[in-house]
C-alpha cells in the first residue's frame, strides 16, 4: 500500500524514550537522574528513571562507576536551565 503526500505535508517524527529495566550495560554505569528525585528513591526505595530510560533503585555509590554515555549525550544536548545549575 502507497500513500501519496499532498504538496507542503510534511511527516512528522516523535522521539521517546524507552524505560529500560534490563540489566546488561546500563548496571555499569552512573546514570542522570534529577537530583530531587535521586533522594527520595535513596529515602523511600522508590525507582527513577534516568535520562537515558533506564528505571532502577538507586542503591550504590555512583562515584565508582563511569558516566553513562547515552545520558551525557541527552544532558549535553539540553538547553541550559534550572536543572543544569544555571537558574
Amino acid at each position: 500500500m502507497s500513500t501519496q503526500m499532498s504538496p507542503g505535508a510534511e511527516t512528522i517524527e516523535e522521539t521517546r524514550t524507552t524505560p529500560s529495566h534490563g540489566d546488561g550495560d546500563h548496571e555499569r554505569f552512573s546514570h542522570y537522574v534529577p537530583k530531587e528525585k535521586l533522594v527520595e528513591a535513596m529515602v523511600t526505595g522508590t525507582p527513577v528513571v534516568a535520562l537515558c530510560g533506564k528505571v532502577w533503585v538507586p542503591s550504590r555509590d555512583p562515584e565508582k562507576f563511569p558516566t553513562c554515555p547515552e545520558c551525557k549525550e541527552i544532558w549535553e544536548s539540553m538547553p541550559p536551565g534550572k536543572d543544569k545549575n544555571n537558574d
